[in-house]
């Protein structure tokens, strides 16, 4: 992995950052959880490259609010271009 941030798909719509953060804390630090409300999918930002690599490989796949997550490293966002009218 070249990054701490992990993207968290097949969110339950109930699910909270308050949850995802307790779930991901028992693999390290997490510095930051963000979801993207009415998307089913957010980020999850831990202390370091290591310990996401262990959320990722322990939360893959691992039942929250009873859909399973799908967990990968985060891409960089694409950039944004100007329309022209």
């Amino acid at each position: 992995m070249k990054t701490s941030k992990l993207y968290v798909g097949n969110l339950n719509y109930q699910t909270s950052e308050h949850t995802l953060r307790e779930a991901f804390s028992e693999y390290g630090e997490v510095v930051s959880v963000r979801i993207l409300e009415g998307r089913g999918f957010g980020f999850v930002e831990m202390g370091s490259i290591e310990e996401a690599e262990k959320a990722r490989e322990g939360m893959n796949g691992k039942e929250v609010d009873g859909r399973p997550l799908r967990v990968e490293e985060a891409r960089p966002p694409r950039p944004r271009t100007r329309r022209r009218f």
